[in-house]
C-alpha cells in the first residue's frame, strides 16, 4: 500500500513540477514582446500591491527571494526604467520602490494572458476554483513545513 502511495504522489509531483514549468515558458514567451520576464512582472504586481511599503526586505519575503537577489533585479529593473529606487532619509539604508508610468502601463497590458486563458479552457470555472482551492492547501502546507525545516536546520 505505501509503494502504491509513494508512487502516486511521485505522480503528482513531476505533473505539478512539469505543469509550472510549461506554464511559465509560455508564459515568458507570450512576455517577450513586451521586453520584460515573468519574474520581473511579479515584482512590479507586488511592488504595485505593497504601495508604499514596498521595500527589498518586503518585495523578497513576498517573492520568496534572497534580498540580495531582489536588490540586483531592481537595480537592472529601474535600468530598464521600470522602477524608480528612492532612499526614505538621504543617510538611510532603506530603499523604496515606486513603478514608473512605463510600468503602469505595462502591467495594464501584461496582466492578461491570451495563452494561459486558452489553456485553462479546458476547465470549468468550478473545476477552477477547485483547483485553485487544492493548491492554496498544497501552498499553505509546504510553507508550514518548510518553515520548520528551516528552522530545525538553523544554528
Amino acid at each position: 500500500m505505501e509503494k502504491n502511495s509513494y508512487k502516486l504522489d511521485l505522480k503528482v509531483w513531476i505533473l505539478i513540477g512539469d505543469l509550472h514549468h510549461k506554464m511559465f515558458w509560455l508564459r515568458q514567451k507570450e512576455l517577450s514582446q513586451y521586453s520584460i520576464t515573468a519574474r520581473q512582472l511579479h515584482i512590479l504586481e507586488v511592488i504595485e500591491g505593497l504601495g508604499s511599503k514596498a521595500t527589498i526586505s518586503t518585495v523578497a519575503k513576498v517573492v520568496n527571494r534572497n534580498i540580495e537577489v531582489i536588490s540586483r533585479q531592481t537595480i537592472m529593473m529601474e535600468e530598464d526604467g521600470l522602477i524608480e529606487r528612492t532612499k526614505e532619509k538621504p543617510k538611510s539604508r532603506l530603499l523604496t520602490f515606486k513603478l514608473t508610468d512605463k510600468s503602469l502601463e505595462l502591467l495594464k497590458i501584461a496582466k492578461h494572458s491570451d495563452a494561459m486563458r486558452k489553456v485553462l479552457l479546458v476547465l470549468t470555472t468550478d473545476e477552477c476554483r477547485q483547483l485553485e482551492l487544492i493548491l492554496n492547501r498544497l501552498s499553505v502546507k509546504l510553507n508550514e513545513y518548510t518553515s520548520k525545516q528551516i528552522k530545525d536546520w538553523s544554528p
